[in-house]
């Protein structure tokens, strides 16, 4: 090698870079502590005795506690930035379908994968555009706890 090594910036895809019907999975996962459920649990002033008080859960369905549904949710979207929307993306334009059809537990491992739902060219902000994502997680097993659609604003690579 002679003269500057080349220099790559890690970053999400551009717009143009994201083809419909492509799924990425995200990896690696993210085990879930004890610790992180209770510090975003408080942090979020959520006092939900499912997800603080062992004895309480102990009682109930599930028989002990039970993760922050919001934490998996944002560890869920978190676990795709690096791959899809690092430096890319441009906002959050929304979230629907949100739904968590499985319990993620202390200890569990949360893995990630997204579809490009859909995608077009935004009509009032050129250079950018609209992709709708469908992330799903599942636990260490295969077992699906959450899905979520999102739609996000995307730049177009410079000079597209």
């Amino acid at each position: 090698m002679t003269g500057e090594p080349i220099r790559v910036v890690q970053r999400g895809l551009w717009f143009d870079e994201m083809e419909i019907g492509t799924v990425y999975e995200h990896r690696p996962g993210r085990t879930i502590t004890e610790a992180d459920n209770v510090l975003f649990t408080t942090l979020t002033m959520n006092t939900q005795a499912l997800h603080l008080d062992a004895a309480y859960a102990a009682g109930t369905t599930f028989g002990e506690r039970l993760v922050n549904s919001m934490f998996t949710l944002s560890t869920l979207v978190g676990l795709s930035v690096a791959q899809l929307t690092q430096g890319t993306i441009v906002a959050n334009l929304g979230f629907s379908d949100i739904a968590f059809p499985k319990p993620l537990f202390h200890g569990d491992t949360l893995y990630a994968e997204t579809l490009v739902a859909a995608k077009r060219e935004s009509s009032s902000r050129p250079g950018e555009g609209i992709v709708t994502f469908e992330h799903t997680g599942r636990n260490q097993h295969g077992v699906v706890v959450a899905t979520a659609t999102r739609k996000t604003l995307v730049r177009r690579e410079p000079g597209a």
